[in-house]
């Protein structure tokens, strides 16, 4: 047999060959991720007038700023590697069986919503729902959250989630403050007291709220009722936890009337599956109650994220922070769902909103709203009344043996006295598989939950010391240890949605119907100005649900996390490198307690050089509204700095009112680029302005997506910035969340940091405080960054943020001959997004920015964000995931729709008669009698007749109705009948 001849390694055929390091790389994420191919990149190139993506923005970005060498990041690996890479550390994490409590529970996720709602992109790849049209089946799964907090809570009107229980504490603080009449007035209110037994690290957030904003906070032990001192002879509210910390199961209501008695409002911080058995806290006199989900079927993750909420009593509904769903009418006069009171929000408000909170945890509200309808009432009794008869059995044994919990009234935690020992039982526990408290070197704390067991209660016996014992006589010898008194007697849940969900098959079917209701990213893009709507690959979502990350309790001793440790310090490493800051700290789980974190960073440090009169914030005249918001929570007054004709920064207006308030700045916050979406070329100019009249600059990440590889905030003249991982780094929307907000700092401003008493690194448990509740935020989703940051490498991240400033620029240069392209930055270019000035438009038509919006829903699309920064224009983001025949598609809409509000000019139509004023079109339209002045073809199939057509399940809903006639839980079923099905029409208000 003829042996082969050597290969010539200089022939064509062997130098087209990969080399080794290629083959792991066959086909790179980066493909996956971004959506444009290299002849998409030269078409739209060549439309924007350059040759090259370097070229493109080495015009684009200041050189002043540009950014020299590549990012210092590691090499970019495959999908396979990375899921390896992160189930190993999952593996490094020791869940544990979780019986610390504190707010935090196992719970069981049912199958059937884990699937489909928390791993299923309809629902976690939608926006926040400012369209509601298209929104509808989200807002649905909202306001049975809603529903489900206002019944088990006992008050009339609930949102739609906060970030977690202790910011929802701390919301709830301000919202008494400002409710109370003399407030408005500017007398004193009087501290706010908060129960002792409240859970530590709710104290702990609260306390960090109250020292920005002046509030005085009393911790004190409301055993007894209010302490009579003269210092709470008034008082502006309290916080009392039902149940508390240890356990103790305390009648609220002496507390409640002795609150009101000394002129302030009650809060209760309240279990939801406690709330199950034991009695409303709004039955007992409560005005808010606040607390958390979590219990409802949302995994530990660490810390996060879970869903905080929020009640309140009649009276008390247009300070409530946050979102919340109402209903309204469409325009065929059916029910249908909407975001109610929004000029109540930070977006409007600015420096006098009632919150800085922009979106919270809607898909975990989800989650939990889903639980309870696919448990309803009688499945929700099982399980509070199982958790707590197992509470009740350790409670019998303990006593048995000598060691009687602390408190006789309990629902499932448990304190117990171990003289001397605790530190010994705690760790015999964890040696048998179960995580229990260790309250101090004399009492262990326990809490059972949806998962304990049999086994679980002889494995907790044993750690305190107490074998063979007969657990079938103890059950049955254990007393409830439910309080006569306290023992829920209202009804709740009694919708008939919570009742018809049994089966899987019928619960599966709901899941489904409701995202088909909606418009997310599996269908179309979304192209939102300033919110990034990219790509949630599933790789990087897929280890969210491993056990590792998902079941650990945050208060899990620092070794049985180390994987989390190991992916946090990468995570925070990696961002700062991004950045070009020093430290970085990934507790703030929103952009909007990012924000709050870097402006208490500076202010701490302004305080620890003795500034302490340094308190004025500058924003610009076109920030986004959580800028100001925060300013004002961060203990600052807003001045505004005034916008030029350019849409920058007015650099005179700048600089007077810098000189103005030299004495007192503390701080400028500036959004780069711009909120316009340009890149200014003053940006360096401006740091040096503030920085030479004392002041601090806050560069806001918010589009950092136009920066990543390019630029850094840190290196070009930041001392802090807020990213949203939500948007750059890959986290889903979630519908409105969640969301992560880490904070980045230069190293003058790092002993600044948020703390966390009871963080598991010992140097991080002392400081200016913690921002959110769990030590970590909401480090359950942190996977989904550090597996996009490792599955791109620092060359990818690169590409990626040219690859979306060619996106926009293109959408820019395709549609400014139809639509005014409002700003162009540096070389004559946008950044990654562009505004569209539609003012013209409705000059001369009468067809608005919600005409042209609404009719894109017929074309198939989300619109982008509708009059912000400026009022009558769309501003358009198609970020680098979108391929080039969507990008196209989107272009061909807007020039299609730009066509039709022509004819309206040309008196074709009137705008009230034109396809435009009744988008979107419904099914429902087009069946019966036709009387519009259009054909039906053109309102429902504007390009042509199409199969996979979005079909909005309503019509364009009217606004106003739903705030005159406020509708915030279940309607009655009828309300919804079809007219022809015999039933009648009822309305909203049924």
């Amino acid at each position: 047999m003829a042996v082969p001849p050597p290969t010539d390694p200089t022939s064509p055929a062997t130098a087209a060959r990969p080399g080794f390091a290629d083959l792991d790389q066959a086909v790179p994420f980066l493909r996956r991720h971004v959506g444009l191919d290299d002849a998409a990149v030269a078409t739209m190139l060549a439309r924007v007038g350059h040759t090259s993506l370097e070229g493109l923005m080495a015009a684009a970005v200041p050189d002043t700023i540009r950014a020299l060498d590549p990012l210092d990041l590691p090499g970019a690996v495959s999908e396979e590697t990375v899921a390896r890479e992160l189930r190993g550390l999952a593996a490094m994490n020791r869940p544990a069986e979780a019986m610390i409590g504190l707010g935090y529970h196992g719970t069981i996720t049912p199958p059937v919503i884990r699937r489909g709602v928390l791993e299923d992109p309809s629902w976690y790849t939608a926006y926040t729902p400012y369209q509601p049209e298209i929104s509808q089946g989200r807002l649905e799964a909202l306001l049975n959250f809603q529903t489900v907090v206002g019944d088990l809570t006992g008050l009339p009107t609930a949102n739609a989630s906060l970030l977690d229980e202790g910011t929802a504490a701390a919301e709830a603080m301000t919202l008494v403050r400002r409710a109370l009449p003399r407030s408005r007035t500017g007398g004193a209110a009087g501290p706010f007291v908060v129960d002792a037994d409240a859970l530590p690290q709710t104290i702990a957030v609260v306390q960090t709220r109250a020292a920005a904003m002046g509030i005085e906070v009393v911790v004190a032990d409301l055993t007894d009722g209010l302490p009579d001192t003269p210092e709470l002879a008034q008082v502006s509210g309290t916080l009392v936890q039902y149940p508390g910390a240890s356990g103790r199961v305390l009648d609220p209501r002496t507390v409640i009337e002795q609150t009101h008695e000394r002129g302030g409002l009650a809060v209760v911080a309240a279990d939801l599956l406690a709330l199950v058995l034991l009695e409303a806290p709004g039955a007992l006199g409560a005005d808010v109650v606040v607390g958390s989900s979590q219990r409802f079927g949302v995994p530990l993750f660490y810390g996060g994220p879970h869903a905080g909420f929020m009640s309140v009593a009649a009276g008390l509904e247009r300070h409530l922070p946050g979102r919340l769903v109402g209903v309204s009418v469409d325009a065929e006069g059916r029910p249908a769902y909407r975001l109610a009171l929004q000029t109540r929000e930070q977006h409007i408000r600015r420096d006098k909103a009632t919150s800085n909170i922009c979106t919270a945890q809607v898909l975990l509200a989800v989650v939990a709203a889903m639980y309870a309808v696919h448990h309803g009432p009688d499945g929700l009794r099982a399980i509070a009344q199982r958790t707590h008869r197992y509470a009740a059995v350790i409670a019998r044994a303990l006593t048995a043996a000598g060691m009687p919990p602390l408190h006789h009234a309990f629902f499932d935690t448990l304190t117990v006295p171990v003289p001397g020992r605790a530190a010994e039982v705690v760790a015999q526990a964890r040696a048998v598989g179960v995580h229990l408290r260790l309250v101090d070197e004399d009492h262990v704390g326990l809490s059972t939950n949806e998962r304990t067991s049999r086994s679980t209660v002889t494995a907790v016996l044993k750690a305190f010391g107490v074998t063979g014992v007969d657990l079938d006589q103890a059950a049955a010898a254990a007393a409830d240890g439910l309080p006569a008194a306290l023992r829920r007697r209202s009804d709740f849940l009694t919708h008939e949605v919570f009742r018809t969900h049994r089966s899987e098959t019928q619960m599966l079917r709901y899941l489904r119907r409701l995202a088909g209701r909606d418009y997310a990213l599996d269908r179309g893009m979304i192209p939102l100005g300033s919110c990034t709507m990219k790509l949630n690959a599933t790789v990087e979502m897929e280890p969210v649900s491993l056990p590792g990350f998902a079941d650990l309790h945050p208060f899990a001793p620092a070794e049985d996390a180390a994987g989390y440790r190991q992916l946090i310090a990468d995570l925070e490493g990696w961002l700062a490198e991004v950045t070009g800051y020093d430290r970085v700290s990934i507790q703030p789980n929103a952009g909007s307690q990012g924000e709050l974190a870097g402006l208490l960073a500076i202010r701490g440090y302004h305080h620890g050089r003795g500034d302490t009169q340094r308190d004025v914030c500058l924003i610009p005249s076109s920030a986004h509204g959580t800028n100001a918001a925060s300013a004002v929570m961060a203990g600052m007054r807003v001045v505004v700095v005034q916008a030029g004709a350019d849409g920058g920064v007015d650099m005179d207006d700048l600089v007077a009112k810098c000189e103005q308030h030299a004495e007192r700045l503390a701080a400028i916050m500036v959004t780069y680029p711009s909120t316009h979406g340009a890149y200014e070329d003053t940006i360096t100019d401006l740091c040096k302005v503030v920085h030479d009249h004392g002041g601090q600059v806050y560069v806001d990440g918010a589009n950092l997506n136009a920066l990543v590889g390019h630029a850094r905030p840190g290196a070009f003249g930041g001392d802090v910035s807020h990213l949203n991982l939500h948007k750059t780094f890959c986290i889903p929307h979630g519908g409105g969340g969640p969301g992560v907000g880490p904070v980045a700092v230069r190293a003058h401003l790092a002993p600044y940091l948020p703390s966390h008493p009871m963080h598991p690194e010992a140097d991080k448990r002392e400081g200016i405080g913690p921002i959110s509740a769990a030590p970590y935020g909401s480090a359950g989703i942190l996977p989904i960054s550090w597996a996009y940051v490792r599955l791109m490498g620092g060359a990818g991240l690169t590409h990626a943020t040219s690859a979306a400033v060619l996106a926009a620029n293109y959408v820019a240069a395709r549609l400014e001959e139809h639509f005014p392209v409002l700003y162009r930055g540096h070389g004559g270019l946008v950044a990654h997004e562009c505004i569209l000035d539609l003012r013209p438009l409705a000059k001369e038509t009468g067809v608005s920015v919600d005409d042209v919006a609404k009719r894109l829903v017929d074309y198939g699309f989300h619109a982008p964000t509708m009059s912000f920064p400026v009022a009558g224009t769309l501003m358009v983001e198609p970020t680098e995931s979108e391929d080039l025949p969507e990008i196209d598609r989107f272009c061909d809409a807007m020039v299609a729709i730009k066509r039709e509000a022509d004819r309206v000019g040309a008196g074709e139509w009137s705008a009230e008669e034109s396809p435009l004023r009744h988008a979107p079109h419904t099914a429902r339209a087009l069946v019966g009698e036709w009387d519009r002045a259009y054909p039906r073809e053109l309102g429902a199939f504007p390009t042509g007749v199409d199969p996979d057509k979005y079909w909005p399940p309503v019509a364009r809903i009217d606004q106003a109705y739903g705030d005159r006639n406020l509708v915030c839980s279940c309607p009655d079923p009828s309300a919804f009948a079809e007219p022809d099905s015999g039933t009648v029409e009822e309305g909203a208000t049924a």
